[in-house]
């Protein structure tokens, strides 16, 4: 028999563990590069831009548009980076919290 009452118990207990991990995820850093590490960013895993550094070779004015290009692809995959890592650490948190129930959708939880 289906037990309501603790399925509620443990969605409660999810809620908070996931409250806690979010939290956390500013402690979680990744870090990317675009250019042969011309460029490189840094960002946590509440996705955002913690740091970025450019190499001074590319602060020419010849090398603007070259520069712009690196710029959105270093942050652009450090962002994918530190999202996955912060979706994994939620997922740690929360392990074994709920039975896997086909057509549960835990979304809403940041899991």
């Amino acid at each position: 028999m289906f037990d309501m009452m603790g399925m509620m118990g443990r969605v409660k207990e999810l809620q908070e563990k996931v409250k806690q991990a979010q939290s956390e995820l500013h402690t979680i850093t990744a870090t990317a590069e675009a250019g042969g590490g011309l460029v490189r960013a840094t960002a946590n895993g509440q996705r955002q831009l913690l740091k970025l550094e450019i190499d001074e070779s590319l602060l020419t004015p010849q090398d603007r548009d070259m520069l712009a290009d690196l710029v959105v692809a270093a942050v652009n995959k450090v962002l994918d980076e530190a999202g996955e890592k912060g979706k994994e650490h939620l997922k740690q948190r929360t392990a074994g919290l709920l039975p896997n129930i086909p057509g549960l959708d835990l979304g809403g939880f940041g899991i």
